[in-house]
């Protein structure tokens, strides 16, 4: 009697321990959407009848002194204010003080440096002109943040003209790595990000959006146009986000006889070669200063690199509508030896443009252009910055990576400091198709580095880690407010890897890319929320997912689905077969069966997520002709199920 009632206690605690683990109330709980649609953001995820969002033009004048490594210059901003509010200040984003030794993002990893007085922004003058005459502007600045504060406030529908003079010295790693200087063989190559200063964004969700630069949480701006001149010594060659608006003026006959050749080409054509380094000047001008003289319309940011080591090639960019665009890439000598295969990054760069240009949304930029350097991989619009070094599918990687971005956030213009899921997690799902398509798979299949052990699969890999964050942060979680161990496999591969679940698994290939596509036209060159994108999938492919959104974004739950008891009715399986499932953990799923007879006739079943509302464990009627060989949950291991042990019977 004792060893019965031993017995009777260990499986009723069996029994509750594994209730406890699954809540049907957690995941299925009503009321994820906390607010209705309002007339700046409407309940199906689109803009509403009333959105706005200001804007900043910038026309910038510098010049960058390679003796000294000093960008100076001077740009002027038209600020419109194009929100129903009006504004008794206005904050600009100082990101070249990330490097001062009192920032914050020093006070946190160093603090008590030693005072450096050459590092970050250095203000000449801060000047406004708001519906009058020029006047100095009444400003501070904290850390990367500067307030002017507006004598005159700015009325809706109103704008005004800020003129800032600025300079800083450009270091071998600056801005947090996101510009720098690479000493190579025939010269140095300078890479300039976060360059000059830029207006915060001010919206309907946030107000002014103000978190500092700390270096983890990239960047959120206005779109605008913006149109800029650099001055540098004569023989050097530049490149920048948007399009060369002086190249016929400024570059060489030769180069322009080779670039009009790229431009109408398929195939990579080499403009400035590495013997025409050693023997003449991309430019017509060979002493003194040129001025480089660039634009881009609808953007929110631009950078920019020069050197007198740049190697530089491109090809045509064919787009669905009939368009075309340039792909190019610059690097110096060093990249064409070795390993590196920098000689296939504008092919890199082609491919994937036209592939994300198929997929989601088509290119509208002039031009797409990739620079070798030392920064290791930094995204502007248009335009990236990539290790020199790279090679291989690493190169591939990279380039299609970087490029990528080009998309989210730079069209659709998520907040990277607050959400990088927006933007690492999307570029990095629509990375696994672009590598899929390219050369039939030559670089397939995408794995994410450390969390790729050789012969598995993305379901497997994805398992350790909701294991090493289930009571950390999640993927809602701004970049500088978690270790940053877990930037990469949250932000990167677990939104993508999320994503792949709702194509694959959840939604379908057809319901996915419709709403996709819908969320990326409907919020391109404007500002979502990640709300926003829930409801666009919810509205566009026809679901509820909000026990989606709430257990892969929302919480780290696991996934545990198994089959704890298969027999048949009335035992007999002509009449069929009664199976029952089980969830033992939070996360739940769709639950793919196949079901195998002895007669050699394989069933394959889909049972909804819905199923998982009533309880832990639900019993389904499969009809059957003889006994059963065996029933396995996932048979193609699609979903991260954290013990496959339990996924199988067999009789």
């Amino acid at each position: 009697m004792y060893k019965f009632f031993t017995l009777l206690l260990c499986i009723c605690y069996s029994i509750y321990s594994t209730a406890q683990n699954y809540d049907p109330n957690k995941v299925f709980a009503p009321g994820f959407y906390t607010f209705n649609g309002n007339a700046f953001r409407a309940a199906d995820g689109t803009p509403g009848r009333a959105y706005w969002q200001n804007r900043a033009n910038y026309a910038i004048e510098a010049a960058f002194d390679t003796t000294t490594n000093i960008l100076s210059g001077t740009e002027v901003i038209e600020y419109i204010n194009n929100s129903p509010n009006t504004l008794d200040y206005l904050w600009l984003e100082l990101d070249q003080n990330v490097d001062k030794e009192n920032s914050r993002a020093q006070s946190l990893t160093a603090p008590g440096l030693e005072p450096a007085p050459d590092k970050g922004f250095k203000l000449a003058t801060v000047e406004l002109n708001n519906g009058g005459a020029w006047q100095q502007a009444a400003y501070q600045v904290q850390d990367t943040r500067m307030q002017l504060r507006l004598k005159k406030a700015l009325d809706s529908g109103k704008s005004l003209k800020l003129k800032i003079r600025f300079s800083f010295k450009l270091l071998k790693s600056s801005a947090a790595d996101r510009a720098g200087i690479l000493q190579t063989k025939n010269g140095k190559i300078f890479e300039f990000g976060y360059w000059f200063p830029r207006l915060c964004v001010y919206d309907d969700l946030n107000g002014w959006n103000t978190l500092p630069y700390i270096g983890g949480g990239e960047f959120y701006f206005e779109y605008g146009n913006i149109d800029y001149k650099i001055t540098v010594p004569a023989g050097m060659l530049a490149v920048g986000s948007g399009q060369l608006l002086n190249g016929k003026e400024l570059l060489s006959d030769k180069v322009l006889t080779h670039l009009s050749k790229a431009h109408a080409s398929d195939k990579t054509v080499v403009i400035y070669s590495q013997e025409d380094i050693k023997k003449q000047s991309p430019t017509k001008k060979i002493s003194g200063t040129v001025t480089w003289h660039f634009a881009m319309n609808n953007t929110r940011d631009v950078a920019f690199a020069l050197s007198k080591a740049f190697i530089w090639d491109g090809a045509k960019i064919d787009l669905p509508s009939g368009k075309t665009a340039f792909a190019q890439s610059v690097y110096p000598e060093e990249s064409v030896q070795g390993k590196s295969e920098w000689n296939h990054a504008t092919e890199y760069v082609k491919a994937s443009v036209e592939d994300f240009s198929k997929k989601w949304f088509e290119y509208p930029y002039p031009e797409a252009t990739n620079v070798a350097g030392p920064i290791g991989g930094m995204e502007f619009p248009a335009l990236a910055f990539d290790y020199y070094r790279e090679g291989g599918k690493g190169l591939w990687a990279l380039v299609s990576h970087e490029i990528g971005h080009t998309w989210y956030p730079m069209i659709v213009g998520s907040d990277e400091r607050r959400y990088p899921f927006m933007d690492e997690g999307f570029n990095t799902f629509i990375d696994i198709y672009a590598q899929e398509d390219f050369n039939k798979g030559q670089f397939a299949p995408k794995r994410d580095g450390e969390y790729a052990p050789k012969g598995g699969n993305p379901a497997d890999e994805i398992i350790p880690v909701i294991k090493a964050t289930k009571n950390g942060p999640t993927l809602l979680s701004p970049p500088d407010g978690m270790d940053y161990k877990y930037v990469h496999p949250l932000a990167y591969f677990k939104t993508a890897f999320g994503l792949v679940l709702l194509r694959d698994i959840i939604l379908g290939k057809d319901r996915f890319d419709y709403a996709f596509r819908s969320y990326t036209k409907n919020w391109a060159f404007k500002h979502p929320s990640p709300v926003d994108f829930f409801r666009t999938m919810d509205n566009a492919a026809g679901e509820d997912l909000s026990w989606f959104w709430r257990e892969w974004f929302y919480n780290n739950w696991e996934l545990d689905q198994a089959i704890t008891d298969v027999k048949y009715v009335d035992g007999d399986p002509a009449k069929g077969a009664l199976i029952t499932i089980e969830n033992k953990e939070q996360m739940v799923m769709p639950v793919p069966l196949a079901v195998a007879e002895r007669n050699g006739h394989t069933q394959h079943i889909r049972v909804p997520v819905e199923v998982w509302q009533l309880g832990a464990k639900h019993t389904i009627k499969v009809n059957t002709t003889s006994r059963l060989a065996s029933v396995v949950i996932d048979p193609k291991n699609q979903l991260p199920d954290s013990n496959r042990e339990n996924n199988k019977w067999k009789p």
